[in-house]
């Protein structure tokens, strides 16, 4: 049937009306042809590393406020560029930066994290001038990297192992710009994404994002969504694109024991003043066997693998042989049957010993007292409180007194055995989002039509991120999107890029931002 309209201007309006329906209808969650997508990542390559270096050369450490407030300005130009509403979301610390765009019809939200800070920086260890002003470089023969000349981006095809050598290319900035660049060819194809778009910008992750755990809460109708995407921490070694279901949570606590009120002469009073670099050494080695699993009652209660997570676990292609070689190590530790199954466990580790002075400045004396500080890895199954109370009841087992507090002259005069604990409790706790879930089935699917390969899923990697603080506050799934390779120096220096995972993250953000949520 032909609807016949006499009115020039109704038939006029009528028809723009239903010309812009059918355009925002037909832009919204198409997916752009495979050849194409590649040709128009491959353009957007060069304005992308443009803006990395742009971007990357604002000192970011979280610590110095003024830094952080001119990273805050950028980001919100760029966003603003791209047709997002910002605002900076004000904390008890330093503030948060958001972002939203969103699309007439569409019902669904997801909500990207990232974080602009970065580690501080030692200028005198990196290969460059300023760490903060970006260095391209390829590998030469011997296999070290050394730098080229810019103009080697406009001479030719782009090679995917050249580098991007900067603090933060990798390390949040560089995967913040891949999504910019992701909406940016979404716009050149008048595309649009099929749920709206939030963004979340953490200025303190590498301080433990206090200002974003202590004001999710404030701002939970801001930020909410029903999926949440972390954009953070490298990919599989192998560089196949990863999906990463969970990550572990942390705690810690001290021990520190004591010999005499004040450091002896070891002349003097060695074999008489006991040395407290031995009872601490003794304490700690009653804490793991030979093959590195931990010894103290109930550390790995709760720890089960049913047929799905064996197999998953299973299927990452880890090589242990290369992994070992990496770390040069002769063995890996016995906890996990592998790599990843190693990941699943709380772990204990020693992250410092301090007794008297080593090395310059040293002298012949028997220390006062030797502390030493640990790392508790968690995981969904445990608790951090009830993980550091176990290490007391362990302690309390081999027959120390356990204090919590400095020991006092008479409680020194009468415990012969006597350790002062300070420290531990919940810690930031672990998470794990099932891989069948609805996020994780729209995401690997959403990945594997891009890429032509499932993607390497990892159930729970062994780093931490802010993850927690949202699934609590906001009741929102999480999985973590990583986007940049493995070998990036991550938090030292010569932290670097490989444009090949650049090309990778804008072809993974492009092709999320392309499909329908589930």
């Amino acid at each position: 049937m032909i609807l016949k309209i006499k009115s020039s201007p109704l038939k006029f309006f009528l028809a723009v009306a239903i010309a812009a329906f059918l355009i925002t209808t037909s832009a919204i969650g198409q997916k752009i042809a495979a050849d194409k997508t590649d040709a128009l990542i491959a353009k957007q390559l060069l304005p992308a590393i443009e803006e990395i270096k742009d971007y990357v050369s604002i000192p970011n450490d979280a610590l110095i406020a003024e830094d952080i407030q001119k990273n805050l300005v950028w980001s919100e130009k760029a966003f603003a560029q791209r047709g997002f509403k910002t605002a900076i979301l004000k904390t008890e610390k330093l503030p948060l930066f958001s972002a939203e765009k969103t699309y007439p019809g569409n019902t669904k939200t997801v909500l990207f994290y990232f974080h602009l800070d970065g580690q501080a920086v030692r200028p005198n260890e990196w290969f460059q001038k300023d760490p903060y002003e970006t260095v391209l470089k390829e590998k030469d023969a011997t296999g070290a990297f050394k730098e080229i000349d810019w103009a080697s981006l406009k001479s030719g095809k782009i090679k995917d192992e050249w580098r991007l050598f900067a603090r933060s290319t990798s390390d949040d900035k560089g995967p913040i710009v891949m999504l910019l660049h992701a909406m940016d060819i979404l716009q050149s194809q008048n595309q649009k994404p099929p749920f709206n778009v939030k963004v979340v910008l953490d200025c303190e992750e590498e301080k433990g994002s206090p200002g974003l755990k202590a004001s999710l809460a404030q701002y939970k109708s801001t930020l909410m969504a029903d999926y949440l995407i972390v954009m953070d921490g490298p990919m599989h070694s192998s560089n196949i694109p990863t999906l990463t279901f969970g990550c572990r949570g942390g705690t810690g606590f001290s021990l520190t024991t004591y010999g005499a009120i004040t450091q002896q002469h070891s002349g003097h009073f060695g074999n008489y003043s006991p040395d407290p670099t031995f009872i601490l050494s003794k304490i700690i080695a009653t804490m793991k066997d030979d093959d590195g699993r931990v010894l103290i009652d109930g550390f790995y209660d709760g720890i089960k693998f049913d047929e799905q997570a064996v197999k998953i676990m299973a299927a990452v292609p880890d090589k242990t042989s290369e992994i070992n070689d990496r770390l040069q190590i002769a063995e890996e530790e016995k906890v996990g049957k592998n790599y990843q199954e190693s990941m699943q466990y709380p772990s204990l580790n020693v992250r410092g010993l301090k007794a008297a002075v080593v090395g310059k400045g040293g002298g012949s004396i028997i220390p006062e007292e030797a502390i030493a500080e640990f790392g508790i890895r968690l995981v969904p199954e445990t608790d951090g409180k009830r993980m550091t109370d176990l290490v007391k009841k362990h302690i309390e087992k081999q027959g120390y007194k356990v204090l919590d507090h400095v020991p006092n002259k008479q409680e020194r005069l009468a415990n012969k055995k006597m350790v002062f604990f300070s420290g531990g409790g919940a810690g930031s706790p672990a998470f794990r989002t099932e891989v069948d879930s609805p996020i994780g089935k729209w995401l690997r699917k959403s990945v594997t039509e891009a890429f032509k390969q499932e993607p390497v899923v990892i159930r729970i990697m062994g780093g931490s991120v802010p993850v927690v603080p949202f699934i609590q506050t906001l009741d929102v799934p999480a999985v973590i999107v990583p986007l940049v390779n493995m070998d990036n120096n991550q938090h030292s220096p010569n932290e670097n890029l490989r444009i090949g995972n650049l090309r990778m993250g804008i072809k993974t953000c492009l092709t999320i931002l392309t499909s329908p949520v589930e």
